[in-house]
């Protein structure tokens, strides 16, 4: 399936989700919002991906909102905005419940929501000279895209609220401080970087990287007695499948592990 905003390619395993509107710097407009969701549904229907790149093309990662699609729509901001976040939420949230691990190449600057939908891969690769900002509260705006969830599991409650209360604008050094990057790489690697990773984890247990995105998404929010049923649950789940069998066998036999993500 071809998409206006977003280009995706599956080969070997591995998703490539490109932000395709480089003229426009990648913002989150009326298509992307449609998009995002129509993507993740598509990687989730599949059988054959087993891990997720996430890049964008031009001058900028993402702007973030499209405030020219906002000043065209003042008059009825509130109910467009509505349907606007039906699909990038549903999107969001489905990128989330995929088995496949999810790794970020941030290549240039990434605005408001884009941040929150890095900071919701498992790994983020940052080009040195990146710069990781949140401008809601400037225009008087509050959070979208799962931000106040995602930036709060990367940075904590009080930092990931003083970044967005006084809409900072972190390099990619110092988004690297604060847990919201993993990696800080050379500009013209950050792609390859993000992709060795990317190539790694499309080797792995598939279904036990999904159990474990699950578990951890859950963690903070679950009574401790109830996650560590999830936890046992969820392990003995994983004692059934091939690539269990295969971990447990190749440790044994003293080889490395070929994992089919069954």
């Amino acid at each position: 399936m071809s998409y206006e905003s977003i280009e995706l390619q599956v080969e070997d395993g591995l998703a490539r989700v490109v932000l395709n509107q480089p003229d426009l710097g990648n913002p989150f407009n009326e298509a992307f919002c449609r998009e995002w969701a129509e993507v993740a549904n598509e990687l989730s229907d599949r059988n054959d991906v087993r891990a997720v790149l996430i890049s964008g093309r031009g001058k900028f990662f993402s702007v973030g909102g499209d405030i020219a699609m906002f000043a065209r729509n003042l008059d009825v901001l509130p109910a467009r905005i509505k349907q606007w976040t039906v699909g990038l939420h549903m999107g969001v949230a489905r990128f989330a419940r995929l088995d496949a691990p999810i790794v970020a190449a941030v290549h240039a600057t990434a605005m408001g929501g884009a941040v929150g939908l890095v900071a919701g891969c498992d790994v983020v690769y940052a080009a040195r000279s990146a710069t990781l900002g949140a401008a809601y509260s400037s225009i008087g705006y509050s959070v979208d895209a799962g931000s106040s969830f995602t930036l709060s599991s990367r940075m904590g409650l009080a930092r990931a609220r003083r970044y967005v209360l006084c809409a900072e604008m972190l390099k990619a050094e110092e988004a690297a401080a604060v847990g919201l990057v993993d990696f800080v790489v050379d500009d013209e690697t950050v792609l390859a970087e993000a992709e060795k990773m990317a190539r790694r984890l499309a080797q792995g247990p598939t279904r036990a990287y999904g159990e474990i995105r699950n578990l951890f998404r859950s963690g903070m929010a679950r009574p401790f007695e109830a996650q560590l049923e999830d936890e046992a649950q969820s392990i003995a789940r994983m004692g059934g499948t091939a690539d269990a069998r295969e971990g447990i066998m190749s440790f044994v036999e003293k080889r490395k592990p070929v994992f089919r993500g069954k």
